[in-house]
C-alpha cells in the first residue's frame, strides 16, 4: 500500500507554531491549489487545503514562508474517525507534510 500525496500551490494562510503537551512543535499551513481543468462555465476552480507541519518542518516553513509563495508539499493523508453528538460517524482527513520545497516567492 502507498499513502503519498504531492500538492503544489500558493500559500494563503501562514503557519503559526504551537507546542503540544509533549513538547513537539506543530503548525498548519493553508494552500490554494488550482484545478487542472475548467468547469462548465470555463473557469478554473480553486481548492483550499490545510497542511499539518510537524517539528523541524514546522519551524523551517514558519520562518521562511511568506504569503503568495508557491510551494510543493510531499506527504501523506491521515484519517481521524469520531462519533458526533448526533450519533453519526464522521471522518476527518488531514494532510501531513513530510517535505516542503519552495518553488518561487513573491
Amino acid at each position: 500500500m502507498l499513502n503519498q500525496v504531492v500538492l503544489v500551490g500558493k500559500v494563503v494562510d501562514l503557519p503559526t507554531i504551537k507546542e503540544t503537551v509533549n513538547g513537539n512543535k506543530v503548525a498548519t499551513l493553508g494552500m490554494e491549489l488550482d484545478r487542472s481543468f475548467k468547469n462548465s462555465d470555463g473557469y478554473y476552480e480553486t481548492d483550499y487545503i490545510a497542511v499539518t507541519l510537524w517539528k523541524g518542518i514546522a519551524e523551517t516553513v514558519t520562518n521562511v514562508c511568506k504569503m503568495g509563495d508557491i510551494i510543493a508539499v510531499k506527504g501523506r493523508v491521515q484519517t481521524h474517525t469520531y462519533n458526533g453528538k448526533d450519533d453519526n460517524v464522521y471522518h476527518n482527513y488531514e494532510f501531513i507534510a513530510e517535505k516542503v520545497s519552495f518553488l518561487s516567492n513573491r
